[in-house]
């Protein structure tokens, strides 16, 4: 029974909300209004346009050069050789029977097993299959080499 009495009572707030006035403006607000007013209607008297002053000078200012560093020496120019870089020794193909150079390898004294793993792929990409054969197989001997 009393879940039955707050059920009607709800119903009974949920038909009754719908009927309550909605007012968009307060009772201070009525000679607010954002129409414009019609052709032939008296208005109210309003305040004059604000006018807009022009900001800034009214001649015209070109910028002041600015003056030479003074005591200022150049550091000298050095020549940088950059260090040459390792060339492998040529490689022989089985497979095609041709003897192919290699390219040279990354900068520096040593070469890592990465960077050799990449320079023989694009040596095979370089060369080609008429050169290389099967590039699997090149890469492979390449890399151990």
């Amino acid at each position: 029974m009393r879940h039955k009495s707050r059920f009607i009572g709800l119903l009974l707030l949920a038909l009754m909300l719908p009927a309550a006035p909605a007012h968009a403006q307060s009772a201070d607000d009525k000679d607010y209004n954002i129409m414009a007013p019609e052709k032939g209607t008296a208005t109210k008297p309003s305040a004059p346009p604000l006018r807009k002053h022009p900001r800034g000078s009214s001649t015209l200012v070109t910028p002041v050069p600015l003056p030479p560093p003074l005591h200022y020496n150049p550091p000298p120019v050095e020549a940088v050789t950059p260090p040459s870089k390792p060339v492998p020794p040529s490689m022989y193909v089985p497979q095609t029977g041709m003897v192919v150079p290699n390219l040279p390898g990354a900068v520096g004294s040593s070469e890592s097993s990465q960077d050799r793993a990449v320079r023989c792929a694009h040596q095979a990409g370089v060369y080609g299959p008429n050169m290389t054969g099967d590039r699997n197989t090149y890469i492979g001997g390449c890399i151990s080499q």
